[in-house]
């Protein structure tokens, strides 16, 4: 049997790191709990705030496996994010957590421009993949500005580097308060390959921002 090649060993040794560098659930969860429910750069400055979502948009908290539902991939990560119902076509970066501990959200400059938080899986994997966005800046909407009227059956796609397309299907829509946001709840392992795109939502005061998320729920359908 010949002996791995170097690239071998370089590719086996970057996805030992990443795999270490990935956080425990216990721990991302208490972070994310606190953090990424506090998407704190949105303006809330225009007369007329964000759509939320209906009530009759709840995801199940037990929703049914989808027959045929594709097998995980492996880990790759998020480039490029399409959602046709909201007309969003928007690049990716990774983001980690700010200084503070906080879940980091994307440069709130770019308008068009999500964040895929890598202390979770890849959208693909198996396990719940979380990608963030600003809703407004100082000069308008910004990418997911339109979140909150997305309705169950749309789809979500999310272009990974390995040039495959993970299709998603929305099962649930919803805003929640940032004092019971309901991390395990959200950001949970159903055991199957999950998203959750995530923006500020609810009310608006200046001295507190925005007093909660809106949530989007989306299983696994589809791999182009």
């Amino acid at each position: 049997m010949p002996s791995p090649q170097p690239a071998d060993d370089d590719r086996r040794f970057k996805e030992e790191e990443r795999q270490k560098k990935r956080a425990p659930w216990g721990v991302m969860a208490l972070v994310l709990l606190t953090g990424l429910a506090l998407i704190r750069n949105g303006s809330g400055e225009f007369d007329v705030g964000p759509p939320q979502p209906a009530s009759a948009a709840a995801a199940d908290h037990t929703p049914e496996a989808r027959p045929g539902a594709p097998a995980p991939l492996a880990f790759s990560p998020a480039d490029r994010i399409r959602i046709k119902g909201i007309q969003v076509d928007a690049p990716i970066v990774p983001v980690g957590l700010d200084p503070e501990g906080w879940v980091d959200a994307p440069p709130p400059e770019d308008p068009n421009l999500a964040g895929w938080f890598t202390g979770a899986v890849a959208p693909g994997e198996k396990g719940t993949a979380v990608v963030v966005g600003h809703v407004d800046n100082q000069q308008g909407p910004a990418v997911f500005y339109g979140l909150g009227s997305l309705e169950k059956g749309n789809r979500v796609e999310v272009r990974r580097e390995d040039r495959k397309s993970a299709v998603f299907e929305i099962y649930g829509i919803e805003v929640f308060s940032k004092e019971n946001f309901p991390g395990s709840r959200v950001y949970g392992n159903s055991g199957a390959p999950e998203l959750r795109v995530i923006t500020c939502g609810g009310g608006y005061s200046e001295q507190t921002g925005y007093d909660g998320n809106v949530v989007v729920f989306a299983r696994l359908v589809e791999v182009r």
